[in-house]
This record gives C-alpha cells, sequence and structure tokens, in this order.
C-alpha cells in the first residue's frame, strides 16, 4: 500500500549559485559521500530530500543527513533513512522506498513513493 508520494523540481543553476556562494550549505545538506558531485547530481539529492519530506507529510524536526542517496552496483538510486526521518517512516509504516531521480536542461527533479 501507498503510505505516501513526493516529488520536487530544483533549477540547476540557481542551486549552484548558492553553493558556489556559501560552500557551508553542502555540508548542512549531504552526507559526505553526497558532497563533492556535479551541481545538477547534488541538486537532484536535494530535491529527492525534499521529496522523502513530502512523501512523510513534511513533519517539522527532519534532518537533512537523515536521507542519504546512494546508488547500487548498476547505478540505481536508492535511498537510506536514519534518524528522524526512519523514526517518522517507520510510524507510518514505511518499509520500502521508491526513488526516481533526472536532471535535464537545468532541472532536476525527484519522485518518491513510500510503501509499506
Amino acid at each position: 500500500m501507498i503510505v505516501g508520494i513526493g516529488v520536487d523540481v530544483v533549477d540547476v543553476r540557481r542551486f549552484g549559485a548558492v553553493l558556489a556562494r556559501t560552500p557551508a550549505v553542502a555540508d548542512r545538506l549531504f552526507a559526505g559521500s553526497e558532497r563533492g558531485l556535479a551541481p545538477e547530481r547534488l541538486a537532484v539529492r536535494f530535491a529527492a530530500k525534499e521529496a522523502v519530506a513530502k512523501a512523510l507529510g513534511a513533519p517539522l524536526g527532519l534532518a537533512w543527513h537523515d536521507v542519504e542517496v546512494v546508488l547500487d552496483p548498476e547505478g540505481r538510486p536508492h535511498l537510506e533513512v536514519r534518524g528522524g526521518v526512519a523514526a517518522v517512516a517507520r510510524r507510518a509504516g514505511v518499509r520500502r522506498w521508491h526513488v526516481s531521480l533526472s536532471h535535464d536542461g537545468g532541472t532536476a527533479v525527484a519522485m518518491v513513493l513510500a510503501e509499506s
């Protein structure tokens, strides 16, 4: 059963400008394994984190580092959640996450589905 769906869109150029202007933003938003990627890859990961929050109903107190986008050996993305995000997901009955990421034409988009 679907617990929630979240979608988010990020303007890659604008997001890259924020990261260039304030490099500490990357430390606040991304896990160590995510930092240092190209701006379009960071933008799509940020969109995924936002989409997770939306799939959970956007509760207060979620931490950016509690959602990490990782790639399997074939390059397919999946989500690792921990901390407050994992606790909220557990209470909501989420047992599995589905994620789709794309970036093209200066736009990054992520769709997340939370399944029980």
